[in-house]
């Protein structure tokens, strides 16, 4: 397929609204393309070069763009700023300055080159990414060299996500949706959704069956649901239940496995993205694990080794850099607490019972170590029990109890009752934190005039949109103000994202981009008429940014009606 041909399926998602019709869409590009390029078209097509675990970025921000620009194009860069001042994009200021044909490069062949660029390190890199850059965008039609010139700076603004190109691979072989299961399953043990695509358009569905965990390859991980009370626990997850402590850290999914000779060590944050290099003393502490291969699950948390204390969030998220990291593995100790194994010495355990994946574990991880342990368990039938446990862990700095079912299977990607989570946040409120995206920021006036933000349009998650459910005006420090004017600043964007459903009456002063997570605590849910959501936050305030979060993975609309409905029921006590 030539690129000239991709950038046209570009142009129609871009102007399409309907997931339906851009599930459509997808669905005959991927019949177009051949199994050998498709997934590099997945890639494209999700504004990236790899799949995000892979950390493979082109590293060139909007001020190298208008370089590249005016290079390709041979114009003096004041007026390629001017155009981008006029326009408010890099890709329509590209389009309106290309003049070549670009008919006869192929999607691998731009594909190729993006990928040679992404790899420039070492002395004078910049330099040649901007010629290659704009060697590149010199070559291509108009339309193309919109789009490519979108990619590097992140903002390709299709308005779709992973689960969307899920649903077109199921139309590509069924002409319905019959085969997203089967699909979304390989994708939640290998989280390479190019990789899968690939395997399908080659071989079809039967080829998934043989798709298990591959030690480099994160699993999407399990997720657990909210039940009101202990006694519904008992009464929805078992009569007799595991009970471990729920950390405040960093989701730590850690993969050990041989490359070229050596023991190796890679760890996944909840999102999938790679942070190993982050966490250096967990790294070799899991290194020194008697295991051949082996992928293991667990949350890292600041600890003060002396008193055995548990560190505030505040303090282990310092740990998330990528400088000076030396120095805070010495001022920010992490331990990391493993509370289930995925795979071991060659075998799959998603399928295993979970009392049976917790034997094996026993045998591998230590009780106590000193940067890795096994997390605490209790197997308890009673719901005094669970809630005595809860108020134990509380006073430990923790964030509450996780309550998981004894022989429920590893459900990757997957929210259930196999695993509930019982926080305790507001006394009499609500039973758990909201996840949400900023949408967009208000200016400040009086006072936060000089913060820059004064309020914030967050939103929760409804398939691929994402609808508005407050707009947070309090409850904020300071340092917090200062911190989310930074923040969206660097986020802004001039036109709202296709995906947002916000009324006007709600239109902020800047739209933010999709990426921007946010922990709000609130006293209560309420009904509400102004906001799509149709609920919203009373009394919010912000409890910390969720770096460690994707848009994908803020709360959804479903589980927001599951608290408001939970709240009902207690108030009701």
């Amino acid at each position: 397929m030539t690129f000239k041909a991709l950038s046209q399926y570009l142009d129609k998602l871009e102007k399409t609204a309907s997931r339906n019709e851009i599930t459509q869409i997808l669905s005959q590009l991927f019949k177009t393309a051949d199994k050998e390029e498709i997934d590099k078209v997945i890639y494209l097509l999700l504004g990236q070069l790899a799949p995000n675990y892979m950390a493979i970025t082109l590293n060139i921000a909007e001020r190298m763009m208008l370089r590249v620009i005016a290079q390709a194009y041979d114009e003096d860069i004041n007026k390629v700023k001017a155009l981008y001042k006029q326009m408010g994009d890099l890709g329509n200021v590209a389009q309106s300055l290309a003049i070549a044909d670009g008919g006869a490069l192929s999607v691998s062949a731009v594909y190729d080159k993006l990928m040679e660029i992404a790899r420039e390190a070492g002395a004078g890199s910049q330099e040649r990414k901007v010629s290659g850059t704009a060697k590149l965008l010199g070559e291509l039609d108009p339309l193309s060299a919109r789009f490519v010139a979108r990619i590097p700076v992140g903002k390709l603004r299709l308005g779709f996500s992973d689960m969307t190109i899920l649903d077109a691979l199921s139309y590509m072989v069924k002409g319905d949706k019959g085969a997203r299961v089967e699909i979304e399953h390989a994708f939640n043990v290998t989280a390479d959704i190019g990789k899968i695509a690939q395997k399908v358009k080659a071989r079809g569905l039967s080829s998934l069956e043989a798709i298990v965990p591959e030690p480099g390859t994160p699993i999407r991980p399990s997720l657990a649901e909210r039940l009101p009370s202990a006694e519904k626990i008992l009464e929805k997850v078992g009569r007799e239940v595991y009970v471990e402590p729920k950390y405040d850290g960093f989701r730590s999914q850690v993969h050990i496995y041989e490359q070229d000779g050596a023991k190796t060590v890679a760890i996944f944050s909840r999102n999938l993205e790679n942070t190993t290099p982050m966490f250096p003393d967990l790294v070799a502490a899991a290194k020194g694990l008697k295991v051949k291969n082996a992928i293991f699950d667990g949350e890292a948390i600041g600890y003060e080794p002396k008193s055995k204390r548990f560190l505030p969030f505040q303090e282990t998220v310092q740990r998330k850099r990528k400088h000076g990291i030396e120095q805070a593995v010495k001022d920010f100790p992490l331990k990391l607490f493993i509370f289930d194994v995925l795979y071991l010495n060659g075998k799959s355990f998603l399928n295993v019972p979970f009392d049976q994946r917790r034997k094996t574990l026993e045998g591998v991880i230590p009780e106590a170590g000193e940067a890795i342990e096994i997390t605490r368990q209790e197997k308890v039938a009673s719901a005094e029990v669970i809630r005595d446990l809860i108020k134990k862990y509380l006073a430990e700095g923790l964030e509450g109890a996780l309550i998981k079912k004894i022989d429920a299977p590893y459900k990757a990607g997957g929210r259930g009752y196999h695993w509930v989570k019982y926080k305790k946040t507001t006394e009499g409120g609500l039973a758990d934190t909201v996840d949400c995206l900023v949408l967009g920021i208000y200016k400040g006036r009086g006072k936060r005039a000089g913060f820059g933000a004064g309020a914030f349009l967050v939103g929760v998650k409804e398939g691929t949109r994402f609808l508005s459910v407050s707009k947070i005006g309090t409850g904020l420090t300071d340092e917090q103000w200062r911190e989310m004017d930074k923040r969206a600043r660097s986020l802004k964007i001039k036109d709202r994202p296709k995906e947002y459903e916000v009324p006007k009456n709600l239109t902020p002063d800047a739209w933010v981009k999709p990426s921007l997570v946010v922990e709000i605590l609130a006293d209560e849910i309420t009904r509400s008429p102004i906001h799509t959501a149709g609920l919203a936050l009373r009394f919010p305030r912000l409890i910390r940014f969720r770096d460690e979060k994707s848009p994908e993975q803020a709360t959804s609309i479903t589980e927001l009606n599951t608290l408001f409905e939970m709240q009902k029921s207690l108030s009701k006590k």
